[in-house]
């Protein structure tokens, strides 16, 4: 039984253009444009499932690329905690040793919120999960989770996570099952 999943990540955000942890801002006017303008370059099967990551900017992606996606928790980004909202050179200036160990150490969350180690485990459950159910799913995620998701599907060890890049509007495939996943690294969506 196998299942196919495709990861698009967010269109630009307002946190993302200004460097600052994700608190649910929506996107850039440009962000929605180039969703607008990908929308009519993803082949999404009658069948799939389509996902969405519950942050306003993935429902708006999702939106943008004519997707009607259903909110999935599961597929959330990682909770930045006290972090939430701040711009990352306010908090390295007022938490100096703070965000070295962060980047550093998957075991650890300095912010109060979900170390990047917990962030892959829950998101290859939500994997697991979505494994139970041979198909496709389409999913419109945070680039966390893309990140988590690739780690998951290496095996690699969660300091590997800070080691994949993931640009807006790009999808990433995953097909296999519980515990065996094969990468499709991700490519651009939309007009080049």
């Amino acid at each position: 039984m196998t299942t196919r999943v495709t990861l698009i990540s967010a269109a630009r955000s307002e946190a993302s253009d200004e460097v600052r942890f994700d608190d649910g801002r929506p996107l850039t006017a440009a962000g929605l444009r180039a969703a607008r303008a990908a929308a009519g370059s993803l082949s999404v099967p009658a069948d799939a499932r389509v996902l969405a990551s519950p942050s306003p900017r993935c429902a708006q992606t999702a939106d943008g690329l004519g997707l009607r996606a259903v909110p999935e928790p599961g597929a959330g980004g990682c909770d930045m905690g006290r972090w939430r909202g701040r711009p990352l050179e306010e908090v390295a200036a007022t938490e100096p040793e703070a965000v070295p160990v962060w980047l550093s150490d998957p075991e650890v969350a300095p912010h109060g919120g979900e170390s990047v180690r917990e962030l892959c485990a829950r998101t290859e459950g939500w994997l697991d999960r979505l494994a139970a159910e041979a198909g496709r799913v389409v999913a419109v995620v945070e680039p966390d989770v893309v990140r988590a998701a690739v780690v998951c599907a290496l095996g690699a060890p969660a300091q590997g996570f800070w080691r994949v890049d993931v640009e807006p509007l790009t999808a990433t495939g995953l097909s296999g099952r519980t515990g065996r996943w094969n990468l499709r690294p991700g490519g651009r969506i939309g007009p080049r």
